[in-house]
């Protein structure tokens, strides 16, 4: 059994018990989120596309951690013109465990 779910602007295949990192939602750890942006469901070979959404289908899940990612560093240069540029960027994620999707 697996679901497309949109979040956050990106799409990801989630199927039960799985762990992955999205876009920061605002929640606690350990407390439920509701996810009802549903494209497609999949359940015992049966398969529900969306026109955009899946009427009715929902993905719960439970917020595990909230944190920052990697650091991305960006450096401008131009040469001969004494011009550099630093910058560096840290993304906000949530990381959910998925419980159970319903159709």
């Amino acid at each position: 059994m697996y679901a497309v779910i949109k979040t956050g602007g990106k799409q990801y295949k989630v199927a039960l018990g799985e762990k992955l990192r999205i876009e920061k939602l605002n929640a606690e750890v350990n407390q439920e989120v509701v996810l009802e942006e549903v494209l497609l469901v999949s359940k015992d070979g049966e398969v529900k596309v969306g026109a955009p959404l899946v009427e009715g289908a929902k993905v719960i899940a439970t917020v595990v951690a909230q944190g920052k990612g990697k650091k991305v560093v960006n450096f401008k240069y131009k040469p001969k013109k004494a011009s550099a540029r630093k910058i560096g960027h840290r993304q906000l994620f949530t990381q959910i465990e998925i419980k159970s999707i319903e159709a």
